[in-house]
């Protein structure tokens, strides 16, 4: 074990994308755990979007990271020392352990990791909220019904391929928008979806969707917001849901964009309706089931895209949000 605590702490607040230099490196001592306490090994940490909201002046939901302070992120670690009863050294567990490759944490802010559950990488992806988000969001949230269609934007991503597949195992037509023609041809290749829409070589998205979804959409899955999200609404059934689980072209841009087919909601009797993944925390156990169930079947497959290195993980929230990833994007810190 390393004598010093590996830290990323937030510089300066960014203007636009997050990156390296909004970060710096300041190592601390390890501190050893008090009664009640466990002190971990980060193997695992995530990347995700809302990382750049958290960094805000004003993220609205949660407290914001203050200059300063450690990076907030999920983790995937080991136990190193424990004096907390039901965690001993070597089990393996979920926590927030932040860009730190050497926490010290109440056992209460710590989820053991069930042995033999799939793969250390599967708890901050199909399995931790990244999958739950796309599990409840897709079955709760947009309700989706055998033989509607369902677009899903952002859908080469971690949260967006998951979503997709669901609705695809639920029996609706899934139609997914990713950049480029690699993730389109991996979505409906791999991953099964009916059809994918290259929104970099579209010049008119609202009329790709139409030729996609020529009935129109039952449910949208929105990872995206912006110009995207108008141009789905443009295209909405009668009764359609609109579930906003995301507007990463949104958080970090320097003008918001206003979107101007709300008036669709009216006509079309739709539903739009944000959503958090904690406002299902009661039944996670339930959405952990049902995808385990799914990716032991084979019906549900995901990709990881892993970066070698705590270092990586500022380069790796800017990567996020220019669309470099495919996948759920994880920082490797410890073998």
């Amino acid at each position: 074990m390393r004598n010093a605590n590996r830290r990323f702490v937030l510089r300066a607040r960014p203007e636009g994308l997050a990156g390296p230099e909004h970060f710096a490196e300041e190592p601390a001592a390890i501190r050893a755990p008090g009664p009640g306490e466990v002190l971990l090994e980060t193997l695992y940490v995530s990347v995700d979007p809302a990382m750049r909201v958290w960094i805000s002046e004003n993220p609205g939901y949660v407290p914001r990271i203050e200059i300063g302070d450690v990076m907030r992120a999920g983790g995937i670690a080991r136990v190193v020392e424990s004096r907390a009863p039901g965690l001993a050294p070597g089990d393996l567990v979920q926590a927030r352990t932040g860009w730190q490759s050497h926490p010290t944490l109440p056992a209460s802010e710590v989820q053991a990791v069930p042995a033999g559950a799939g793969e250390p990488t599967d708890w901050l992806g199909v399995l931790g909220t990244t999958g739950l988000t796309a599990y409840f969001g897709i079955r709760a949230v947009a309700a989706v019904r055998p033989g509607e269609t369902v677009l899903v934007s952002g859908a080469a991503g971690g949260v967006g391929q998951i979503a997709a597949q669901v609705a695809r195992i639920e029996a609706c037509r899934v139609v997914g928008i990713a950049g480029g023609p690699d993730k389109c041809a991996w979505l409906t290749g791999e991953l099964g979806l009916h059809a994918a829409i290259d929104y970099k070589a579209e010049p008119d998205l609202a009329a790709a969707i139409a030729r996609e979804c020529p009935g129109g959409i039952d449910a949208f899955f929105d990872n995206v917001g912006g110009a995207t999200l108008d141009a789905a609404l443009a295209n909405l059934k009668l009764r359609a849901r609109v579930a906003i689980c995301g507007r990463i072209s949104q958080t970090a841009a320097g003008e918001l964009y206003g979107v101007r087919q709300m008036g669709q909601l009216i006509g079309k009797r739709a539903r739009v309706e944000g959503f958090i993944v904690t406002d299902f925390h009661e039944r996670f156990g339930e959405g952990r089931i049902w995808l385990s169930a799914q990716v032991a079947s084979g019906a549900l497959r995901h990709r990881v895209h892993v970066l070698d290195g705590l270092e990586q993980a500022p380069m790796g929230l800017s990567m996020l949000f220019r669309g470099e990833n495919m996948g759920k994007l994880v920082v490797r810190v410890a073998p």
